[in-house]
């Protein structure tokens, strides 16, 4: 009975440090998120850079990993080139190494005041009112967390003497290298954590009773070794479906992982005591020699193998051959992948670029028909109609992604802004729609020999023109989180609304003195009529920035308000809390009672 509470409270002191592990990263992830976007929209080609955001990005999630699988997803879009996935890559090798150094820690007798950090931590996300602190306070829970954990694992395996003496047996009578590499290759590929099997490894390192570790160190190092190779697993799962490069970059982390274990291998069966000694002069600890070894390992692997990175993306081209017979032309998501759902921040940003990458193509397919209007020449007619094929593909996949990013713990300024893609992307779709619908009345003037006059084609263009634009500007602003400009903004769209009566004055004038014929008329009707609906739509893609449903009025109503309570705090800064009640209580800001009516205050 004795032996089962303490497998028992093993499995569940892992538990509690994995969970631990979970909101740490998802703490530091929140807390960084805006740095991390940063980070990654800055990449080059400096291995050295690369090897830092590497080193940097997995500190943050706390998994090299989910580093990696990010990786793979960049340069399945075709955002990350071999050569700078390698250095990320070697870099996400050093980072996870810090979780490890933190986890020896325990072997400190500091492990009891470590884990005060976790009551610390949720005292923070209960009582603070400042997100940031909240975030923060679930970072330092989970650290404390992982202590509590660390704390359970040791007990149990300190609590049975059967148990203990059990595992030391196994670990004298299983010493031989390779076998030793291959039970830490599959119990990290179990896990799917190398920091996780790190961390049991150290746990057993520690004395128990009689003074002896479970696992002795030369053991240790040989399962060490084999976590290494075992992290890679996640990355080769999630490369399976994936393009080539991305399958490549897989192969590399393995590449990476495999020659430094067969080098280090080679050296410690060989000089094992020379090892294990040098090791032990660093520390007296255990515990942390095995969370050091783990630190030379990656970094002194890293350093081999730096200046070698273009034979290492060689070889694994040579590895993993290029597909043949595949369609490029075939509809696909450009920016956004699954993979990037591990990292909230970044599947944020990506979904930014895939919107800004849908609306560049329906604003490059609103010019085609246009064109095609305004010469019939019908040329763009097939690119049009594959670009509109992709617009929806791309609507339907980044609606899809956007239910699956809610549900993640975001920012809550990632939140709003996710709530709003999904009209954005919506009003982009029509704007496409809308442009097919022109090269197809382009194509049926031509089929019926209709033409417009030079007049009507004049003033087409010049509401086309005030359209395109409205289409920057609205894009700026999207992307810029302008809220300056959306009042100029707001004054273009009632431009638009003024040109499109105005032309269809003018219109009924043409048609009344027999300048255009009445199909000719239709059709005319028809552009001006649509271009003031796409109008409408480029308002609500701006005003999204403020409201969520793309409502101009609602935006408006909130920047008002934003500006009233602005200028009513500099009004009364210098009055006292109870003065500034009268003066509400007194009727005065009639703005303000409205606004607290709504709950908006």
């Amino acid at each position: 009975m004795e032996v089962f509470t303490s497998i028992l409270t093993l499995i569940a002191g892992l538990g509690v440090l994995m969970i631990g592990m979970k909101m740490l990263s998802d703490g530091l992830e929140r807390s960084a998120g805006k740095g991390m976007r940063k980070m990654f929209g800055k990449i080059s080609d400096n291995r050295f850079a690369g090897i830092g955001v590497g080193a940097v990005a997995t500190v943050l999630v706390n998994s090299s990993a989910a580093t990696t699988v990010m990786v793979i997803g960049f340069v399945n879009a075709g955002l990350m080139t071999l050569f700078q996935a390698t250095s990320i890559i070697m870099g996400a090798n050093i980072g996870t190494t810090l979780t490890g150094v933190i986890i020896a820690l325990s072997g400190f007798d500091i492990g009891v005041y470590m884990a005060i950090l976790a009551f610390i931590g949720v005292a923070m996300m209960m009582f603070c009112k400042h997100d940031t602190a909240k975030k923060i306070g679930s970072a330092i829970a989970g650290l404390g967390l992982m202590f509590v954990g660390l704390s359970f694992m040791s007990d149990a395996l300190k609590s049975s003497e059967v148990m203990s003496s059990a595992l030391q047996n196994l670990f004298v009578a299983v010493d031989f290298p390779l076998l030793l590499i291959l039970i830490g290759l599959v119990c990290t590929a179990l896990f799917q954590s190398s920091t996780a099997m790190t961390a049991l490894v150290v746990t057993m390192a520690a004395p128990v009773a009689g003074g002896a570790p479970i696992i002795p160190m030369q053991s240790a190092l040989f399962i060490i070794l084999g976590t290494n190779i075992g992290t890679c697993v996640t990355a080769i799962i999630a490369a399976v479906g994936a393009s080539t490069n991305a399958k490549r970059t897989a192969t590399i982390h393995l590449l990476f992982n495999a020659i430094g274990t067969i080098i280090f291998t080679t050296v410690i069966w060989i000089f094992q005591d020379g090892v294990v000694w040098l090791f032990g002069q660093m520390t007296s600890s255990t515990q942390m020699q095995v969370a050091l070894f783990h630190v030379f390992f990656n970094v002194i692997t890293t350093l081999m193998l730096v200046p070698f990175i273009k034979p290492l993306t060689k070889l694994a081209t040579a590895f993993v051959k290029e597909k043949r017979g595949g369609d490029d032309e075939a509809p696909h998501m450009y920016y956004i992948d699954d993979r990037f759902l591990q990292t909230p921040p970044i599947a944020v940003a990506q979904v930014k670029r895939e919107v800004d990458n849908m609306a560049a193509m329906a604003k490059t397919n609103l010019k085609r028909s246009m064109i095609a209007v305004f010469t019939q020449d019908l040329s763009d007619r097939e690119k049009v109609e594959k670009d509109e094929q992709r617009i929806n593909f791309i609507n339907k996949g980044v609606s899809k992604y956007l239910i699956k990013l809610s549900s993640l713990a975001l920012l809550r300024s990632d939140e709003k802004f996710v709530g709003s893609l999904h009209h954005v992307v919506s009003d982009i779709e029509r704007i496409a729609d809308h442009a097919e619908n022109f090269m197809e009345i382009a194509t049926e003037m031509r089929e019926n020999d209709c033409v417009f006059t030079q007049d009507a084609l004049d003033e087409l263009e010049d509401m086309y023109d005030k359209v395109t634009a409205m289409f920057e500007e609205a894009m700026y602003i999207f992307e810029n989180n302008a809220v300056d400009r959306l009042k100029g903004f707001s004054e273009r769209e009632e431009e638009v609304d003024i040109t499109k009566r105005l032309l269809g004055n003018n219109h009924i004038a043409r048609l009344n003195a027999g300048g255009c014929t009445v199909e000719s008329g239709t059709y005319f009707y028809s552009i001006i009529s649509a271009l003031e609906r796409i109008a409408d739509h480029l308002t609500n893609i701006a005003f999204s920035i403020k409201s969520p449903s793309g409502s101009q009025r609602e935006a408006m109503e909130k920047i008002a308000y934003e500006q009233r309570r602005r200028t009513h705090e500099r009004k009364h800064s210098g009055k006292s809390l109870l003065e500034g009640l009268q003066d509400k209580a007194d009727g005065q800001g009639q703005g303000d009672t409205d606004d607290l009516r709504s709950g908006e205050y």
